[in-house]
C-alpha cells in the first residue's frame, strides 16, 4: 500500500519576527517550535512519513535537532531553496510516487495543527486530489489599486484565510511544479495556487482551525506560550 508523506518546510529566517535566531528554532515550553510541529505528524497514525526542508545555512543544525529527537518518521532532510515554491519543489520531487500516494505540506511555523485537521484532509484525498485548508476571515477584506485606493471590497462570507497544510496525490504535485518550472513561475505564495493556475483539478476546502496560528511575529510568540499554558494545543 502506498504511504502517506508529510513535508515540513523549515527554511524561514524569522525576519519578521525581529530575531536572530530563526523561528523554527525558538523555544516554546523548552522545545523549538520546529520539534513541536514534527511531533504532531510523528504522533499521527496516518502519516508514514515525514521529509524536512530546510534552509541550507541551517542544515546541520536541523539535522542535529532531528536525530536527538529520536524520530522514526522523518526518513529526509533535504536543503531548500531560494523560495517557498523551490522549496516545496525540492520536497516534492524527492518523494518516489511509488512509494507514496498523498502529500501533506506544511509550514513548520504552524506547531499547532491538530489530529482532526490531519485526518479530515486524509480522507478529502480519498474523493479529491487537491485539498485545501481555511477558516473564516472574522475581518473585512479590502483590494486596493496603485494609489493605495479601495479598488473593491468582496463579501466576507466567500473568504478565507489560508493556513497548512495543504494536501494533494503527489503525482498531481510533482506535475504542478513541472508545470511551474517550464512557465517561469518561480514565487508562487503556496502550492493550491499552482493546482489553481493550471487548472489542474478542483480544489475542496477543509475548515482549519484558529489555535493552527503562523508564527510570523513577536506576538505570536506570546500567543502560542498562552495556547500551550491553557493546554488549547490538545484540541483534536
Amino acid at each position: 500500500m502506498k504511504k502517506n508523506l508529510a513535508i515540513i518546510l523549515a527554511g524561514g529566517s524569522g525576519s519578521r519576527i525581529d530575531n536572530q535566531i530563526p523561528k523554527q528554532f525558538l523555544t516554546l515550553a523548552g522545545k523549538t517550535i520546529l520539534r513541536h510541529t514534527i511531533d504532531r505528524f510523528e504522533n499521527h497514525p496516518g502519516i508514514h512519513h515525514i521529509f524536512v526542508v530546510t534552509n541550507g545555512e541551517f542544515y546541520g543544525k536541523t539535522r542535529e535537532i532531528i536525530q536527538n529527537s529520536r524520530y522514526k518518521k522523518v526518513v529526509n532532510v533535504l536543503k531548500g531553496g531560494e523560495t517557498r515554491q523551490e522549496s516545496s519543489r525540492i520536497g516534492v520531487t524527492a518523494a518516489d510516487p511509488g512509494d507514496y500516494e498523498n502529500v501533506l505540506i506544511h509550514d513548520a511555523a504552524r506547531p499547532f495543527v491538530s489530529k482532526r485537521i490531519i485526518d479530515e484532509l486524509l480522507d478529502q484525498l480519498k474523493t479529491y486530489s487537491a485539498v485545501n485548508l481555511a477558516v473564516p476571515s472574522p475581518d473585512t477584506i479590502i483590494e486596493i489599486d496603485d494609489n493605495n485606493c479601495i479598488k473593491k471590497i468582496p463579501d466576507r462570507k466567500n473568504l478565507r484565510r489560508v493556513q497548512t497544510p495543504q494536501a494533494f496525490k503527489l503525482e498531481l504535485m510533482q506535475k504542478a511544479h513541472g508545470l511551474a518550472l517550464e512557465k517561469g513561475i518561480t514565487n508562487a505564495g503556496d502550492d493550491c495556487s499552482l493546482i489553481l493556475e493550471f487548472q489542474l483539478a478542483p480544489i475542496f476546502v477543509v475548515e482549519g482551525s484558529p489555535l493552527n496560528i503562523k508564527i510570523t511575529y513577536p506576538i505570536d510568540l506570546e500567543i502560542a506560550e498562552k495556547i500551550l499554558e491553557m493546554g488549547w494545543n490538545k484540541e483534536r
